[in-house]
């Protein structure tokens, strides 16, 4: 059996691509996406949003219908993009390869709208008691439960500063931070978590968006930033702008 430093090691430079080719890079034609008003916008995406929901029976689809009803004005088609979803599912089914599937409690920092709550929480290949979802951006706490509202009694948003939280109070057995890059002093924060709880943590090289204060170059600048104790999962996803980089291992 590899020792976790091997394990480490060999995954360090992974590299993980979609598994078919993306047809959002086919620009969409005026036949087909005829000009419209902004409310008619909202009803014909709601009708599509429910459509997708009926026909792939998944509660995700269906939250993403209920936010376009209830919150028009939450920007979920930006948090539900092609590359917001293929960076989640890398996390997801990385996760479930080298963690396994069973958590008492998955907490999320930054969570936003909670889609990878729900991603998690709907995946069948996954046991989940429940799953907290941190934001400081108090607007997004009654979207995240709108989005989630098929798991009652498992899934809760909550406004807070990740660094005001309780970790030992909160006794995740999972810490979930995929925007690193927002946070000054990311060893700091970490120092934060209990000992031992394991961390999945994401990062990237979009050194040109300005609210990105501390982006990494590679994925072994971002192992030596988060000094993790141990790490099982060290990797790279590449995109059209950046690359988003991966850590999983325990504080």
């Amino acid at each position: 059996m590899k020792s976790t430093a091997e394990v480490a090691v060999s995954k360090a430079h992974a590299v993980i691509a979609l598994a078919w080719p993306p047809a959002y890079n086919d620009r969409m034609k005026h036949t087909s996406h005829p000009s419209c008003q902004t409310g008619d916008w909202y009803e014909h995406a709601f009708d599509l949003a429910r459509g997708i929901a009926t026909y792939t029976r998944s509660p995700l689809i269906d939250g993403i219908a209920r936010v376009i009803a209830k919150h028009p004005d939450a920007h979920i088609a930006n948090a539900f993009n092609h590359k917001q979803v293929a960076c989640k599912i890398w996390a997801r089914d990385t996760l479930l390869e080298v963690a396994g599937p069973s958590y008492g409690k998955i907490a999320i920092l930054g969570g936003w709208y909670g889609i990878l709550g729900a991603m998690l929480l709907e995946d069948s290949r996954f046991e989940v008691a429940t799953v907290d979802s941190f934001d400081i951006d108090p607007d997004v706490e009654a979207v995240a439960q709108t989005l989630n509202a098929a798991f009652p009694g498992k899934f809760r948003a909550l406004t807070a500063d990740m660094y005001g939280i309780d970790y030992v109070a909160l006794q995740a057995d999972l810490v979930v931070n995929t925007s690193c890059e927002h946070i000054a002093d990311l060893r700091s924060w970490l120092g934060r978590i209990p000992a031992g709880t394991r961390v999945l943590l994401q990062s990237n090289d979009y050194f040109s968006e300005p609210t990105h204060i501390n982006c990494v170059a590679s994925v072994e600048e971002f192992t030596r930033q988060a000094a993790l104790t141990t790490v099982v999962f060290a990797g790279a996803l590449p995109t059209k702008k950046y690359t988003r980089f991966m850590l999983i291992g325990t504080a």
